[in-house]
């Protein structure tokens, strides 16, 4: 999904029946996404985007694959969380199969510690959908397991 770059930034959230979703577009990208207790008064609620993260938590299938997305992360980082998009919809990965699917050894202590890291500070959780992963995430685990039942019916 393209967003217009010149008139599509700011903060945007909206309630959702279990948790709130909150994101941060700037320069016509997602730079991030985070669950917070309420919507913030700053934020508009009208997006694209929370519309079809509505759909999606209504039960439509989504890979938001499309999105576009700003990862500021170090490069390694950054492999593994475009592996991470690319975990399909419904499914789950290990931390060792993501390390591999990123060409990572999840044998070596440096290469598990930055799969788990980048996980952890994963910006754009819901895009990057760290919530497939079996192991640590920037989704909180409560909002992680709704959205893998979501997927999984």
């Amino acid at each position: 999904m393209t967003l217009d770059s010149a008139t599509d930034a700011g903060i945007f959230a909206r309630s959702f029946d279990d948790f709130v979703v909150e994101i941060g577009v700037a320069s016509g990208r997602v730079v991030g996404v985070s669950f917070p207790d309420a919507v913030p008064d700053d934020a508009a609620t009208d997006h694209a985007l929370l519309d079809r993260v509505a759909a999606y938590l209504d039960g439509e299938e989504d890979h938001f694959d499309d999105v576009q997305v700003a990862l500021t992360v170090p490069t390694a980082q950054r492999s593994v969380l475009e592996a991470t998009r690319n975990v399909p919809y419904g499914e789950t990965v290990s931390v060792e199969r993501l390390a591999r699917l990123a060409g990572l050894d999840p044998e070596d202590d440096d290469d598990r510690r930055t799969v788990e890291t980048a996980l952890r500070e994963n910006p754009v959780p819901l895009f990057v959908p760290d919530h497939r992963v079996e192991g640590p995430g920037a989704t909180p685990p409560t909002v992680a397991r709704l959205l893998r039942a979501i997927e999984s019916s």
